[in-house]
């Protein structure tokens, strides 16, 4: 008796799962075809990240063998169509090869290019502050106070290994500028910090005791 009933409820459980398969069977193969492309898909676009970065590098090796070779003619626009491409290896370092080498000089353009690494560009957290930081001082020598700390406050209002940099910076800015209370008081900020970088710390060490003390 117990063997019938058993029997019958796995027959009836057998009939449920049937008929929901017949019910929801296209989107069930819908579901199924859907995992398949996404996987696929995925592989694809790997696939296609790859080969973009291998010609992004191909791109900016020619640009750059071009610009030692003499042939300096369109290094300028090969390196400016890298940085729209927004990598985040080569973008950086074609806009670090126009600046080093002179290539680009009207300052607006150049702190375009810095917008579009440092707004656009998908970069780690720590490389993204170091470009803001190689922007700040790329401005140190013209820009007005306010402009600059305004560049500078994501790295000054973290805790990026940058911070004492960006604080040693602002500290030579004022102390160029003849303003020798405001440079102080950044050196102190660099004193303070827990996590200075160390060179940075002993300099500004030496600053303190060199050019601040009474």
């Amino acid at each position: 008796m117990d063997e019938n009933i058993t029997a019958t409820e796995i027959n009836s459980k057998n009939q449920r799962i049937k008929d929901f398969l017949i019910k929801f069977k296209n989107q069930l193969i819908t579901i199924f075809a859907t995992i398949v492309l996404i996987f696929f898909g995925y592989f694809i676009y790997q696939d296609f990240q790859k080969k973009n970065k291998i010609k992004i590098a191909d791109e900016y090796s020619q640009a750059t063998i071009d610009y030692f070779s003499g042939n300096k003619k369109n290094v300028e626009e090969k390196l400016i169509n890298i940085i729209k491409k927004k990598d985040k290896t080569y973008s950086p370092l074609s806009l670090y090869f126009l600046l080093d080498q002179d290539i680009v000089t009207e300052t607006n353009k150049i702190n375009e290019l810095f917008d579009v690494i440092i707004n656009d560009t998908n970069l780690e957290k720590e490389i993204k502050n170091l470009v803001i930081y190689k922007k700040a001082l790329f401005n140190s020598e013209f820009e007005t106070e306010n402009n600059l700390i305004k560049i500078l406050n994501p790295i000054i209002n973290s805790e990026s290994i940058w911070k004492s940099h960006a604080l040693y910076l602002m500290a030579e800015y004022f102390y160029f500028k003849n303003e020798k209370q405001k440079s102080k008081e950044f050196f102190q900020k660099i004193m303070s910090l827990e996590k200075s970088d160390l060179s940075i710390k002993k300099e500004s060490q030496k600053r303190l005791n060199r050019d601040f003390s009474e």
